[in-house]
């Protein structure tokens, strides 16, 4: 390798972060964000690199292409999923005394958030998440997009309305929410149906994306506290009771399954001291273990 390609090299390595951060919340999968930054090094390895003017700007446009051709084959393939889509999870052990390393996990986008995303088309998701979260400016995403920037500004705003009202909006306490989980599961384990109502919201949501194999019922997922209370009880006999604290996005979640075979990845979204969404992952390819 060359003095110059070395030197792309290491200006390609100190974007890489955020490329990835962009791409997660683009695809919402970590192998396929990975997948499109390794893309965006091989084009700009095979590139007139002398002639980019502006690396950033060159890589976000790229990456962003990338991802958005592969939303666009994801949606053309019309994959049927077991219960819900849910993202690829990121699973940390819990930084028990370490405050920092809580600040640090407030920037980590959410399960719910990754969820909401998926509803959009793939031109709002892009145009939102560049705008809104990394700053790119609607002349830049309407060259990607191929669209003008009126009309870009228009799909990141109907973005914005989409994502709006999503509890994973405000900064997540991670304490705090750990405390509720751990009610949930101490109310859940001792079949304390009012515990369990005292910190689920009245409107609870579960998502699950493994049918039969999911711990809240795989014929129907319930909604409701009263029916997330119920089938948590009954959770608590064969599934949550092997439940483990980890960190999910980095928020409190739990890993269920004995130790070395974990079955599945519980996220849990508090807002306001109650459980507002439970995100169930059990396809075991869909989360990364914290590493030992």
């Amino acid at each position: 390798m060359s003095g110059g390609d070395n030197a792309l090299a290491v200006e390609f390595e100190r974007h890489r972060p955020d490329m990835r951060a962009a791409a997660y919340r683009m695809l919402g999968s970590l192998t396929e964000a990975e997948d499109a930054v390794q893309e965006a090094w091989i084009r700009l390895a095979g590139s007139d690199s002398g002639a980019i003017r502006d690396l950033r700007a060159w890589l976000v446009t790229v990456v962003s292409r990338i991802c958005l051709d592969m939303l666009r084959a994801r949606q053309a393939r019309k994959v049927t999923y077991l219960g819900t889509w849910l993202p690829e999870a990121v699973v940390e052990e819990y930084p028990e005394n370490d405050a920092a390393r809580q600040a640090e996990l407030a920037d980590s986008v959410g399960l719910a958030l990754l969820v909401v995303l998926e509803t959009l088309s793939p031109a709002e998701r892009l145009a939102f998440v560049l705008h809104d979260v990394f700053d790119v400016g609607f002349d830049q995403i309407a060259q990607i997009i191929d669209r003008t920037p009126a009309a870009a500004r228009q799909l990141a705003s109907r973005g914005r309305r989409r994502v709006r009202g999503s509890a994973e909006l405000v900064p997540p306490d991670l304490r705090a929410q750990r405390r509720v989980v751990d009610a949930f599961l101490a109310a859940a384990r001792a079949g304390d149906f009012d515990g369990l109502m005292s910190v689920l919201d009245p409107d609870v949501v579960v998502h699950g994306d493994a049918g039969g194999v999911l711990p809240f019922g795989g014929a129907g997922l319930p909604a409701g506290a009263e029916g997330v209370a119920r089938q948590a009880r009954i959770a608590s006999t064969f599934f949550l009771r092997t439940a483990r604290p980890v960190v999910v996005n980095g928020g409190a979640g739990v890993l269920c399954g004995p130790p070395g075979r974990p079955t599945a990845v519980i996220g849990f979204t508090v807002h306001d001291g109650r459980i507002v969404e439970i995100d169930v992952i059990a396809a075991a390819e869909k989360f990364r273990l914290p590493e030992s």
